[in-house]
C-alpha cells in the first residue's frame, strides 16, 4: 500500500459514512452541543400598548367572534427565525372583547392567565365558575380547564394573555378541544374565586410590603396560593425615582406595566415603558427597572420549571 491513505481510510470518507446514517462524530461537531453559560438567543423587547390598542380597535370592526376563537394579537420576539414565542417558553398577547360578545369555551394543555387592562362588565367562566374580570385583576386558567369569556357591559374590554404554549410546543403534549355546547351551561356565579387575584387585594399586599421595607424601596409580592405548574406570578411596586435591584437569572420573564412609567435597563440598553406595555426579558439577561413615576409591574416567569429541574440560577448583576 502506498504512503497515502486510501479514500476509504480517510477522515472525509469516515464522516460521510456516519453522516449517511444521520450521525455525527462528537469530536468534530458543526455546532457545539455544550457551552459555558446560556446563549443570548431571544432579544429584549418592548411592545407599546398605545400602538397596539388602535389596531385591536380596527380588528374589532373587522373580525368578530364567529371568525376567531379569540380576537388577540400575539407578541412574537424579533429574534431571527421566530414567528410565535415572546420568550423561549412563554407567549403573551393583547386581547379585546366588545359589548355583547362571547368568546366560546375551549380547553387546552397549555396553562394560561390574563391581566385585565381596561373596561368593566367582562366575565370569564372557568370549569363552571363564573367570575367578573376587573382592571388590574389577574385570572388563571390552569391546563385542561374549560374557559370562555363574555362582555355583558357597555365598554370594549382589553386584557393581556400569557401562556406556556412554546414550552408545550417543545415537549409536544399539545391537545386542544372546543366545548361541544359552545359554552358551559352549568355555571356557578362567584364574586371571589381562587383563580382570581383582585387588584384591590394586590394593592393591600403591596402596601403591607412597603410598610416593612426601607423608604423608597421597590417591593414585590407573589400571587398565590393558587398557582400554575409552569408559570410564577408576581407584582412589583417601584416608587418614583427608585429602581429594582439588578438581576440576572436563568428564568425567562415577561413584565406588563399595570401603572406608571419608567425604563428597563436590559444588558445596558434602556427600554422605556408606560401603562399597558409589555417587556420581554429573556433568560440570563441582566436587567433592572427604574420608575419615573410610581409604577406597578406584573411579572410572569418560567421559574417553576427551572426550579423543578434544578436549573434555576440567579445572581446580582
Amino acid at each position: 500500500m502506498s504512503g497515502t491513505q486510501t479514500s476509504k481510510d480517510s477522515l472525509e470518507a469516515l464522516y460521510a459514512d456516519f453522516a449517511s446514517l444521520n450521525m455525527e462524530g462528537g469530536w468534530h461537531r458543526r455546532f457545539p452541543a455544550l457551552w459555558p453559560q446560556p446563549r443570548r438567543n431571544f432579544l429584549p423587547h418592548v411592545w407599546h400598548y398605545a400602538k397596539v390598542k388602535p389596531i385591536l380597535d380596527r380588528a374589532g370592526g373587522l373580525v368578530d367572534t364567529t371568525q376567531a376563537e379569540r380576537r388577540n394579537l400575539t407578541m412574537f420576539n424579533p429574534v431571527e427565525g421566530n414567528i410565535y414565542s415572546t420568550v423561549r417558553t412563554m407567549v403573551a398577547a393583547y386581547q379585546m372583547i366588545r359589548p355583547g360578545e362571547v368568546a366560546r369555551a375551549h380547553r387546552h394543555t397549555p396553562n394560561a392567565l390574563r391581566l385585565i387592562l381596561e373596561g368593566t362588565g367582562t366575565y370569564t367562566v372557568v370549569d363552571g365558575k363564573h367570575v367578573e374580570m376587573r382592571p388590574g385583576d389577574v385570572l388563571l386558567t390552569p391546563n385542561w380547564s374549560w374557559h370562555s369569556h363574555s362582555n355583558g357591559g357597555s365598554q370594549d374590554c382589553y386584557w393581556m394573555d400569557f401562556l406556556d404554549v412554546p414550552l408545550v410546543h417543545l415537549l409536544e403534549p399539545m391537545f386542544f378541544e372546543g366545548h361541544p355546547d359552545g359554552v358551559e351551561t352549568a355555571v356557578e356565579v362567584l364574586d371571589e374565586a381562587p383563580i382570581a387575584f383582585r387588584w384591590t387585594e394586590t394593592v393591600a399586599r403591596l402596601d403591607a410590603a412597603a410598610a416593612d421595607a426601607k423608604q423608597d424601596e421597590a417591593v414585590c409580592v407573589r400571587l398565590g396560593p393558587a398557582q400554575l405548574d409552569t408559570i410564577a406570578l408576581a407584582m412589583h411596586r417601584i416608587p418614583a425615582g427608585s429602581a429594582t435591584r439588578p438581576l440576572r437569572t436563568t428564568a425567562n420573564r415577561i413584565f406588563a406595566v399595570v401603572k406608571g412609567e419608567g425604563v428597563s435597563i436590559i444588558d445596558g440598553e434602556e427600554h422605556p415603558w408606560t401603562f399597558g406595555d409589555t417587556i420581554a426579558v429573556p433568560a440570563w439577561r441582566a436587567f433592572q427597572h427604574r420608575a419615573a413615576s410610581e409604577a406597578v409591574l406584573f411579572e410572569v416567569s418560567d421559574e417553576p420549571v427551572l426550579a423543578k429541574l434544578g436549573w434555576l440560577r440567579s445572581q446580582p448583576d
